[in-house]
């Protein structure tokens, strides 16, 4: 099942966004996607 998120950027944030999306002729949904993934998960010390 796919799941929503909903959150705010700055306009700065959002223009950054929207011309990494031009200049790469990718989807704003597909570059969030991709960086998602990239994320490391540090383990909590036990």
């Amino acid at each position: 099942m796919k799941k929503s998120v909903f959150f705010r950027l700055t306009d700065e944030e959002f223009e950054k966004l929207e011309a990494y999306c031009e200049s790469t002729g990718r989807s704003k949904s597909d570059v969030l996607r991709e960086l998602i993934r990239s994320l490391q998960i540090k383990k909590k010390p036990s």
